[in-house]
Formats: structure tokens, C-alpha cells, sequence
């Protein structure tokens, strides 16, 4: 159908189950629409935009994202909209997940016949707070050299391009435990092990806190690095300013941010503004 408007939606993996269902409610409401979406990690995605790709859509894992590396040529206005937290997500037949407890968590990681995963920090904003996460960790239960430890038993192909191939993975038990967003853990029906406040990065009181974890990572020019704080996780969506359909993008933009939305998005684990 030439005359068929389409709605390209490029969003952070974590973010799936609340953009599909977004994206069901608008089709019902225009089934004129062909709507067209794609997943990666929130850096994969902006580093896709800056490079050229046109979508209407951009749904992120990080606000920071949109002025590090998007604004102001490809974006100059978003909207945070729902926050989360990082959890240690595992299956019922995880080693170790009969005794795994907010005090001995990283005791059971770091045994042999344990696996455990996360996502790239070059790539998904949920790898370098995983990152954070150990750094805060060492310092909260008094465990020096405890982020180093963490950080060599996890490497190679235990590092993931975006938290939701490794709740996929931890679904079908190919890893046993993983450090993903209390949304996606929910999203994949997983039981997960709530990690404390100070360690989170879920609650905004400890913002000065969490500033202490640093992160090296690409930055926006071909061997650039820059150095990000810790911070109170937050998603966030915006409209390029290159959309072929803004008009269309608005509406669905209006939908996630709607009463109807934020119910979309607490029902998936996120806590909506």
C-alpha cells in the first residue's frame, strides 16, 4: 500500500514489552499504520542514529544518552518517563539460588561451577551500571578488591550486547544468574534477588552515593573515551528531529506517556513518572 504511513520505533531491549503493547493500542487505534520496530542496547541505538538511521521513535535506557551523544543535532527535546532498578535475575534450578541472599550474593557468583552474565557497557547502559553496581558493592559490604573478582569471572562470552538476550538466556539456563532491570526480569517471568538501595541504583536519596562508581566507555568520536558517574536509573523517549513521521511519532509518544501508558509501564516492573 503506497499510501501506508509507517512508524519506526528504535527502542532499548529492556523496553520491549512496553513498547509492543504501546505500539498494539495505537495499531488499534490507526490500522492504517504499519508500525516497524527494533531493539538493541540504548548505545547501539543512539550510535545507529548518529550514523544515520531514520526512525520516528527513540525509546532509551539512559536520558544522559540523548545529550551525550544525540543532542542537539539529532535530538533536541526528550522525556523521562519511568525508572528502575538492577536485580540479579536466575531461573528456579540456578546453582546456588536455594541459598542466594542480599548478603551473600557475590559469595555464590564466585564460586566455580556458577555462571553469571551481563551486558556490554559499550553497547547497553544496563552493562556499565552492572558495573557500577560491583564498584558500590565492594565499598557497601566492606569487601575490597570484591568489583575486581566480579569483573574476571565475567568476560568473554558471558558479556552480552543488551540485558534482554541475557534474561533470554538465563530463561532457557544457559547462565544461572544475570544482572538485568527489574523490568526485564519481570517481562521473562524470572526470579531475581532484589539487591540493596545504596547498591541499586534505584533510588534517587543516594544520587551522591552512586556518584562514587565511574565507568570508563567509547565516547562519541572513534577513540574517544569518557568517563560517566553513577546515577538513579532512568528511561527516557524522544522524536528525532529527522522523522520522517512526527506527526504519527506524537501520538504514540502521547500513548506512552498517558495514564494508559504508565499502567504499560508499571504492569512491566517500571516504576512511570
Amino acid at each position: 500500500m503506497s499510501n501506508q504511513l509507517t512508524l519506526k520505533i528504535l527502542h532499548a531491549g529492556a523496553l520491549r514489552k512496553p513498547v509492543v503493547e504501546c505500539a498494539k493500542l495505537l495499531q488499534e487505534a490507526r490500522p492504517e499504520l504499519d508500525i516497524q520496530l527494533e531493539s538493541h542496547g540504548s548505545r547501539a541505538c543512539a550510535r545507529q542514529v548518529r550514523e544515520g538511521k531514520v526512525v520516528d521513535i527513540l525509546a532509551l535506557a539512559d536520558p544522559m544518552l540523548f545529550e551525550e551523544l544525540l543532542g542537539p543535532e539529532y535530538v533536541d527535546r526528550y522525556f523521562i518517563f519511568a525508572n528502575d532498578q538492577i536485580v540479579l535475575a536466575y531461573h528456579e534450578f540456578s546453582r546456588g539460588s536455594g541459598e542466594i541472599t542480599a548478603q551473600n550474593w557475590f559469595d555464590i557468583l564466585l564460586k566455580d561451577e556458577v555462571t553469571f552474565g551481563r551486558s556490554n557497557e559499550n553497547l547497553d547502559p544496563c552493562g556499565y551500571r552492572t558495573l557500577m553496581v560491583w564498584q558500590l558493592a565492594e565499598q557497601y559490604y566492606g569487601r575490597p578488591g570484591l568489583f575486581g573478582q566480579l569483573d574476571q569471572r565475567c568476560r568473554g562470552d558471558l558479556i552480552y550486547p543488551k540485558s534482554y538476550d541475557l534474561a533470554s538466556d538465563v530463561l532457557v539456563g544457559k547462565l544461572n544468574y544475570a544482572f538485568v532491570y527489574l523490568c526485564v526480569a519481570n517481562q521473562f517471568g524470572l526470579r531475581y534477588l532484589t539487591l540493596p538501595e545504596k547498591i541499586n541504583l534505584s533510588n534517587p536519596t543516594y544520587e551522591d552515593y552512586y556518584s562514587q562508581a565511574t565507568v570508563s566507555l567509547q565516547g562519541k568520536n572513534s577513540g574517544e573515551m569518557i568517563t560517566i558517574s553513577g546515577a538513579p536509573i532512568e528511561f527516557a523517549i524522544a522524536i528525532p528531529k529527522n522523522a520522517e513521521n512526527p506527526a504519527v511519532a506524537k501520538d504514540f509518544l502521547d500513548l506512552m506517556l498517558s495514564h494508559r501508558g504508565r499502567q504499560l509501564l508499571e504492569d512491566c516492573g517500571l516504576i512511570p513518572y
